[in-house]
């Protein structure tokens, strides 16, 4: 029951409405005298129907007051309006002759021209009285507030529909337009007694944004006709295509003030020329739009594709503009073609009938020159409005309404039952009954959705300029239902002499692999910058170069990153196999050489060399040469942390057992005698084993603490190589590391030292030349090792780094063991303690005779 939600607002409002009505009756009156009205405009029965058309067209101006219009007088002829007229004079008479809807009851109705704001707003008040009444009266109850028209049809155009909208609502006055088309409308708190039969202007935004999409025109222009049609319409598109990415470089409203070619008009034109682009959407009603087209052709402003929306599209009002065929390529969108049987042949009749006699309005009546048409007086069968696709398209909108209101009133009445009960009609059941109808009108559905517009699909539509006349060429369709679009891009023809599809663009597509530096304030005017390596577009964002992840990698001006390649020293490279042989042969030659000296261990030679102390060179050196097998094979940290760990140990002890040996052999021979009790010392407490023990427990402690602190664990390497993951282990730029190695150098140092002073020491104690070449190849080869990883980290700088310990293994090998291997096996005659003790004699007579 709508009664009890009729506020006190309502009331409030509806007073106001009186006080309104009543300060614009004595100007109407005074001016309606003797005023001359058209039988047509009305016709008597049992429930009144109100149609508002635009018969007449009142030039566009701004006005400072308010002013009376009337339509007759001084305006131009609206033939479009006319048809719409007829659509709904047919439609009641064919209504009206039917058995099945509305039996014995009769539709009647009063039409009104609507060609002003002004005239618009009088009809609306006229609509709200009584019949002969010169005011709105209100009820006590709202719910029984019953005027004399059940249902009014239109207006044509959003502007007079809001006014009149904004009057009806709070009386609950069904209101079903068959042209207004603005989103403001949709507001059902505001206009809860408002429908329609053309589709809200929002769909017709999703489909302008589609069409603007299929093409690729990303930079455009906008201009609105002034009025809420337009002003709206525009600030839905503009946020719309803002958020799919088009950029707008231009945008403006004509104001109803504007003439063809005026300095308004001409900077508007100026500015489209400046703003470069190709396309531009014109949203806005037909009287505006054609002020704008007239002002471009005056322009001469061509090879342009010009977006039109449903008021002007197909309209002739537009194409007929002198010198437009020039202007480049129209595409729009439409309302479908629609044809209301009947129509065609009602008019003709309408002009052959005896219309009767026109008569004057009586005293300060509201008949006015608002229900007049001298112009449809005067039609004959060859002067007569013609009835276009454009036209008729609206005029099913209006036949269509009426049907709809006649279909709730059939609901409200009973009428299912065979007879409809002639009762009472308040507009809110009215209002209810058409909100639920449901039904076919030759073939095609009617139905409300919740905001009170129909389910109505949109045609798509090129001009065609190529026969001797304009016509236009259905290249597509949207869907009601869902928001897409259906095109046949061969049906259109584009202007220029190639016939391709226009581009409309700021800035040029980047090539790939390139980003986009916006430039100023629109997203679409950019440069391209090419991606550096190691980053990639993504076509989702083409303004940011994305870095690749950690195990990616990407070369310059790609699209996408690729896996990295993951490579590490393995056991079946051949430098691996060269190495591991190596390896093995100098282990083998160790063990062997130990057998050697154990088959020997009381010869001069070996007791010479150091003895058992032999043995534990060799161990170490054996030791050392096992750390290298760490280098080959995916690291883990069990190879990480003995590789590195057993060589320098190992390399340690030896190092240390050649020190003590050197030194001992220098004291023994050169430092005894001098100080004997140093040398008693040295002897009883063991001194080069204790030495040796002190030595490599150093190394080892160091090692330990390098292991535990500095852990050389697996890493992996990313930043030399873009494309490769190098498997390796954390060592060599270590602290740990570093103690270690320079330990080792210290002792090398200290070895070297040793050897060189018993340079001049009997021949077969004289170890300083093979000594000398075993450190010296131990220095160059860690000085190798360095400079290379310097410069190189890739997957065979283990094999580097192998290849500087296999170096001073097998040079501290060879220049200690190798010359005693020799004499053991070659010269056994220089291993005898005769040959020994001529050595010594003959370096004592040398040092005696110095």
């Amino acid at each position: 029951m709508p009664g009890a939600g009729l506020s006190g607002q309502h009331v409030t409002l509806g007073m106001r409405l009186v006080s309104l009505l009543l300060s614009l009756s004595c100007c109407w009156a005074f001016s309606c005298q003797n005023s001359l009205s058209s039988p047509d405009f009305s016709l008597p029965g049992d429930y009144l129907l109100a149609g508002m058309f635009p018969l007449h067209s009142a030039p566009l101006e701004a006005r400072g007051r308010p002013t009376v219009t009337f339509c007759d007088r001084s305006n131009s002829f609206n033939g479009h309006g006319y048809h719409l007229f007829q659509a709904m004079r047919f439609s009641i008479e064919e209504i009206n002759n039917s058995t099945a809807l509305l039996p014995n009851v009769t539709l009647g109705y009063e039409l009104y021209d609507v060609c002003s704001e002004s005239a618009n707003m009088y009809a609306t008040l006229s609509i709200l009285s009584a019949l002969g009444r010169h005011y709105v009266e209100i009820q006590g109850d709202p719910a029984h507030f019953s005027p004399a028209m059940v249902a009014v049809i239109g207006p044509d155009i959003t502007n007079h529909a809001l006014t009149t909208a904004a009057l009806l609502s709070p009386f609950l006055v069904p209101m079903v337009s068959y042209g207004a088309s603005s989103m403001v409308l949709n507001a059902r708190r505001l206009y809860p007694s408002f429908l329609r039969t053309i589709s809200s202007d929002k769909h017709q935004v999703d489909i302008l944004v589609l069409l603007l999409q299929r093409f690729g025109w990303v930079w455009i222009s906008i201009v609105g006709g002034e009025g809420d049609y337009g002003e709206v319409g525009i600030q839905e598109l503009e946020y719309q295509v803002t958020r799919q990415g088009i950029c707008i470089a231009f945008r403006d409203i004509v104001p109803f003030s504007a003439r063809p070619g005026d300095e308004r008009m001409q900077n508007i034109i100026r500015c489209l020329v400046q703003a470069r682009t190709t396309v531009v959407v014109v949203y806005s009603g037909r009287q505006l739009a054609r002020v704008f087209f007239e002002s471009v052709v005056l322009a001469k402003l061509t090879a342009k594709v010009w977006i039109a929306t449903e008021d002007w599209a197909i309209s002739s009002h537009i194409n007929s503009v002198p010198g437009i065929r020039g202007i480049g390529t129209v595409l729009g969108v439409a309302i479908p073609h629609r044809h209301v049987p009947g129509l065609k042949e009602f008019e003709e009749a309408y002009v052959r009938a005896d219309k009767g006699v026109l008569t004057f309005c009586p005293q300060g009546s509201w008949c006015s020159s608002n229900q007049l048409c001298t112009e449809c007086w005067a039609f004959t069968a060859q002067a007569m409005p013609t009835l276009a696709e454009f036209s008729m398209s609206s005029a099913y909108n209006a036949y269509q309404a009426v049907y709809a209101v006649a279909h709730g009133l059939h609901q409200l009445l009973g009428c299912a039952s065979g007879a409809c009960s002639r009762v009472r009609v308040y507009p809110w059941q009215l209002l209810e009954q058409i909100r639920k109808v449901k039904f076919l009108l030759h073939k095609n559905a009617v139905t409300f959705n919740d905001d009170g517009n129909t389910l109505s699909n949109y045609d798509i539509i090129a001009w065609d300029w190529s026969g001797p006349s304009w016509t236009f060429r259905v290249i597509g369709s949207s869907s009601p239902f869902s928001v897409s679009l259906d095109i046949n891009t061969t049906k259109i023809r584009w202007h220029g002499n190639d016939n391709q599809v226009p581009t409309s663009v700021c800035s040029r597509d980047c090539p790939e692999g390139h980003q986009r530096v916006i430039i100023g304030f629109h997203h679409c005017c950019f440069e391209c910058v090419p991606c550096e390596a190691g980053t990639f577009l993504n076509k989702s964002d083409p303004y940011r170069c994305r870095p690749c992840g950690k195990e990616e990698w990407a070369p310059e001006r790609s699209q996408t990153c690729f896996p990295r390649t993951v490579v590490f020293l393995t056991w079946h490279e051949p430098v691996s196999l060269v190495l591991l042989a190596a390896n093995t042969l100098l282990l083998l030659v160790v063990a062997g050489t130990a057998g050697l000296f154990a088959w020997h261990l009381d010869t001069p030679v070996v007791r010479s060399a150091g003895g058992r102390l032999c043995f534990l060179m060799l161990g170490s050196l054996a030791g050392g040469t096992w750390g290298l097998y760490g280098f080959f094979g995916k690291p883990t940290l069990p190879t990480c942390l003995l590789r590195q760990g057993l060589f320098s140990l190992g390399f340690a002890i030896f190092l240390s057992c050649l020190t003590v040996r050197s030194f001992q052999l220098v004291f023994i021979f050169k430092f005894s005698a001098r100080l004997p009790t140093f040398f008693r010392a040295w002897v009883q407490n063991h001194g080069a084993g204790l030495f040796v023990m002190i030595s490599s427990t150093t190394q080892l402690l160091i090692c330990l603490i390098w292991l535990a602190v500095w852990t050389p664990l697996p890493t992996r390497e990313y930043k030399h190589f873009p494309q490769l993951v190098v498997l390796g282990c954390r060592e060599a730029n270590s602290l740990g590391f570093m103690l270690a190695f320079t330990y080792n150098g210290l002792l090398s140092v200290s070895a070297f030292a040793c050897s060189y002073l018993g340079k001049d020491l009997p021949e077969n104690y004289n170890e300083a030349k093979c000594v000398t070449f075993s450190l010296l190849l131990n220095f160059v080869s860690w000085i190798a090792f360095f400079t290379m990883a310097t410069v190189y980290q890739g997957k065979y700088l283990p094999a580097v780094n192998a290849l500087a310990m296999l170096s001073s293994l097998s040079g501290g090998f060879s220049g200690y063991f190798l010359p005693k291997c020799y004499v053991i096996l070659c010269r056994p005659d220089l291993n005898s303690t005769e040959h020994f003790q001529a050595s010594i004699q003959e370096y004592t007579r040398r040092c005696g005779s110095t």
